[in-house]
């Protein structure tokens, strides 16, 4: 996670900065940019995790612990593929950080993990779905907070074009 955490944490100083100086147009200019940097970084790591999650889990476990290499790699496969899901969230956080609303981050992440607890227990009391289910609700509760969040980010952009004059 820390590769986008910090791209998220740099994007939130430059939406402050252009926010604090009312540069709305290189604000949205920006959006754009980072998300689809993000995006792109991210599906390649996804690939990466995907690709090597064996080699990945023998940093951590002998080649004889071959039950638990075959459920990390699971794990990672599954969580790793939707990568991109945790980079655009990281994004949101920044960006509702750097134009001061940062309740709007707090409810991302309650809806991201809250998302993540209902549906791990309700999945994992599923016999046919069992541990598997605590995994896909990870992706799961970003992409819900993802499309919350996209859709305010819209909302406000909508209120703000309204607000500034055209040049």
């Amino acid at each position: 996670y820390m590769p986008v955490q910090e791209f998220g944490n740099a994007f939130s100083t430059f939406i402050a900065q252009n926010f604090g100086a009312a540069r709305y147009d290189r604000i949205h200019r920006g959006v754009r940019s980072a998300f689809v940097t993000a995006v792109v970084f991210s599906l390649l790591v996804s690939v990466l995790v995907f690709v090597f999650a064996e080699p990945l889990m023998l940093i951590f476990v002998r080649p004889d612990e071959t039950e638990i290499i075959a459920v990390g790699m699971a794990y990672l496969r599954i969580e790793g593929a939707f990568y991109c899901g945790i980079g655009i969230l990281f994004l949101l956080y920044g960006y509702y950080r750097a134009i001061r609303m940062p309740g709007m981050s707090v409810v991302l992440t309650v809806v991201s993990l809250g998302t993540r607890v209902a549906l791990s227990y309700w999945l994992a009391g599923i016999p046919a779905i069992g541990v598997i289910g605590i995994w896909w609700s990870i992706p799961i509760g970003w992409f819900i907070a993802d499309v919350i969040g996209i859709i305010y980010y819209k909302q406000l952009k909508k209120e703000t074009a309204k607000e500034v004059p055209a040049p």
